[in-house]
């Protein structure tokens, strides 16, 4: 079996284009010890050597599995592949998992390779990452910082290494890391310095060279996580989970494709924005980081990483490297080819003279200097002088005009955005002081939130949970007071040829209102808002057929699903029929307290044995004909919108018939079969007419209802699709506005969630908000 063993080996070193000494440094092994293992001398080897061996050779899930089984002298679950062409080209990170994972989590894995590799590569474009030329950003060894030599190499006990040169250009990125044994990596820069145009590169770089199987980077936003509340390894499956709701389907053992990929390492974690964490977390990060044994990559700034790190142990086996400020001669090589010439046949434009004052390092050339040194400020440079036929770039030398370096930074972030919205071909057409004013709204939002994420589930300013809760409430109290003024009362009038009396049908739907708004807002307090604060988008689909199996953990949350609908069904009936007994007409001819209490609570079970089982069967059918989310389903936060917005209305189209029906229905025969027990009373369902008028309101009401309080899409209707406009915080089109904002480089995307620019734009367009107030 050894010798089968020393087969493998020898192949997958062959292919990953290594040496026995250049695979000896990279896993920390004796190159004496791979030399007999190749060729089957000595004893069999160990788990922990193959360990470190497989990773150091960047194998896949299946070839280490079949490494770890020649090392055992087992024969592998399926024939061992042949060896694949030798490309030169070592795959990014192996997935260090131990564990044959099922072919589902494979292809989900290369399912989102390919979506997250879309989603960059659009990235990119809208940032002009190669227009011409991607910047020169570079970096530099920041050993102060980083781990022992010995545990960023992996080297076993007794061994001493060497210090690795780590210094490169943005293009290195994924060599760079992939020299790393640890696979750990912490790039640190000022604010601006290029760190998250670096992870997308790092990010498309590593999928480029990615094999089939093999393990996927995926960006987070470090910034929203809190690590004294979620753990890391939780955190990082919910985030998966939202801006990939397929991740969110059932994978073979129970958990999810997201929890599998995860807990498997099919995932690289590129943590971007670790000094975004609240402040006095860092810490308390750092710990939970370094309990992540597999690979990583984290950028911060530079302060808060070197806060987080003093007087404790730097991020465990992680090398560091700090990017560096660009130079006059990156600038020279790369403005001027960003802007017009002066003059047809002439090399010269209008960044010469700019260029010659930096060179010439005098007073009046300082402060663009230092504020010329970041791609981010260049970047802003140049779209609004390169860009721009109407802009002089020599003004910026004016020191009249900008004293300082923070004037300078202050006016490129203030112009940024009126040159973006003015120029190109564009769909919308913005008052450009309304731009203005509904960007800062939503920085400040985000400010006052202390996120960078803007997520359309959450939006609708600071709200208490008071006002929420009231807000819920009111809406639908006023959408089932329309309903009853214009469905209800109508068809009563026509069909009972009673004459229709506005003021009693305006007291009829106000009444009316309050008693299904009563009843949903106090749900909505007790299970959303005390519970969660906020709903989630939903992850899964309807559809009238599925063929999966019928298993425990999905009769389990049927029975809970049913049990909860019966209990609402139950609270309605009894708001119902106090309020209905209290309204009714007939009221007048009752002077018996006690037959009073007997005719409500007979019309409080006749809502509750119509309502409770017609809630709960409904529920309980909902939750059967859900199906997890396409895995290739686009992440946008425009199609994650898109996709909620069209399973909420299949959920109102499909259900809202079938539960008129069952509420007519079971009213009328509830009412009928009480009838004949306690004789006749004053119920309000006497007739089949009256029953089916109440099953066709009671449908549409509890569906808008239902829609409003307990969706994502609900919310957003409420909170931030009607609200905000009215409000004037925000245009009618919001999603078009926010889609326009984003393919003008100033909001980017990151998952299912926008975000600005950068963090230094938040900030000046939240400043400038206020100060407007």
């Amino acid at each position: 079996m050894a010798g089968r063993f020393g087969v493998l080996l020898r192949d997958a070193r062959r292919r990953a284009g290594l040496t026995q000494e250049d695979l000896a440094a990279r896993a920390g092994v004796g190159v004496r010890t791979i030399r007999r293992l190749e060729t089957g001398g000595g004893t069999d080897p160990r788990v922990g050597t193959v360990t470190l061996l497989a990773d150091a050779l960047g194998i896949t899930p299946r070839e280490r599995a079949d490494l770890l089984a020649a090392a055992d002298g087992r024969q592998p679950d399926e024939p061992v592949e042949e060896p694949s062409k030798d490309t030169g080209v070592t795959p990014v990170v192996p997935a260090p998992s131990l564990v044959v994972v099922p072919e589902e989590v494979s292809e989900a894995a290369d399912h989102l390779a390919t979506i997250i590799a879309t989603r960059l590569r659009r990235e990119e474009e809208l940032r002009r990452v190669h227009d011409p030329f991607p910047l020169p950003v570079r970096w530099r060894t920041a050993a102060d910082l980083a781990d022992h030599w010995d545990n960023i190499c992996r080297v076993p006990h007794g061994m001493t290494a060497a210090p690795l040169d780590l210094s490169g250009e943005i293009g290195d990125i994924a060599d760079i890391y992939r020299g790393i044994p640890s696979r750990k990596l912490v790039v640190l820069g000022r604010a601006g310095a290029g760190k998250t145009v670096l992870t997308l590169r790092f990010a498309l770089d590593a999928l480029a060279v990615r094999s089939r199987g093999g393990v996927v980077p995926v960006i987070f936003g470090i910034g929203s996580w809190d690590p004294t509340t979620t753990p890391l390894r939780t955190w990082l499956v919910e985030t998966l989970q939202r801006d990939h709701p397929g991740l969110s389907a059932e994978a073979p053992g129970g958990s999810t494709l997201a929890a599998v990929l995860v807990d498997t390492g099919y995932i690289l974690p590129v943590l971007d924005g670790f000094d975004e964490i609240a402040e006095g977390l860092h810490r308390p990060a750092l710990e939970a980081l370094n309990s992540l044994s597999g690979p990583l990559f984290l950028t911060s700034r530079f302060d808060e990483y070197e806060r987080a790190v003093t007087n404790v142990h730097p991020l465990t086996s992680a090398a560091v490297v700090e990017l560096t400020d660009l130079t006059v001669d990156d600038l020279a090589g790369y403005l001027p080819r960003t802007a017009r010439r002066l003059t047809p046949g002439d090399t010269a434009t209008a960044w010469d003279p700019v260029l010659a004052a930096l060179r010439d390092t005098e007073a009046p050339a300082a402060n663009l200097a230092t504020v010329l040194k970041t791609p981010l400020m260049i970047g802003l440079a140049r779209t609004v002088y390169s860009d721009s036929r109407d802009r002089d770039p020599a003004s910026l030398l004016d020191t009249g005009r900008f004293p300082t370096a923070q004037a300078l930074e202050e006016h490129l972030l203030d112009t940024f955005v009126p040159t973006v919205w003015e120029a190109g071909d564009v769909r919308q057409r913005w008052d450009l002081e309304q731009v203005r004013h509904w960007l800062g709204f939503l920085a400040d939002d985000l400010d006052r939130r202390d996120t960078g994420d803007l997520e359309w589930w959450r939006m609708g300013g600071s709200l208490t949970r008071r006002s929420r809760v009231l807000l819920v409430t009111a809406s639908t109290w006023l959408t089932t007071a329309l309903l009853i003024w214009f469905v209800f009362c109508p068809l009563n009038s026509l069909t009972s040829g009673l004459p229709f009396r506005l003021p009693v049908v305006l007291v009829d739907g106000l009444a009316s209102g309050a008693v299904i708004a009563v009843p949903f807002g106090l749900l909505y307090s007790l299970l959303v808002v005390r519970k969660t604060g906020h709903l989630e988008p939903t992850r899964v689909r309807v559809r009238l057929f599925d063929r999966r199996a019928r298993r425990p953990r999905l009769r389990r949350r049927i029975a809970v699903r049913f049990a909860a609908g019966v209990a609402g069904g139950v609270l309605a009936a009894v708001v119902i029929g106090v309020f209905v007994r209290a309204l009714s007409p007939d009221l007048v001819v009752i002077d018996d307290l006690g037959r009073l209490l007997r005719l409500i609570l007979v019309d409080v079970t006749v809502f509750g044995l119509a309502f409770g089982p017609a809630c709960g069967g409904l529920l309980a059918l909902l939750t059967l004909l859900e199906v997890p989310a396409n895995l290739t389903t686009a992440t946008s936060p425009a199609d994650l919108l898109a996709a909620n917005r069209s399973t909420v209305l299949r959920v109102v189209a499909l259900f809202a018939p079938v539960f008129a029906i069952a509420i007519g229905v079971g009213a009328f025969g509830a009412a009928a079969a009480l009838e004949e027990i306690t004789g006749p009373s004053f119920h309000l369902v006497k007739s089949f007419r009256v029953s089916a008028l109440l099953g066709l309101t009671a449908g549409l009401v509890t569906a808008s209802a239902y829609v409003m309080t307990f969706t994502a899409w609900g919310q957003w209707l409420v909170f931030a699709r009607l609200r905000l406009p009215l409000l004037r915080k925000l245009p009618w089109a919001v999603t078009a506005f926010l889609d326009d904002a984003y393919r003008r480089g100033v909001l980017r995307q990151s998952g299912a969630v926008y975000q600005f620019r950068h963090a230094r734009l938040q900030q000046h367009l939240a400043k400038a908000y206020r100060a407007r107030l």
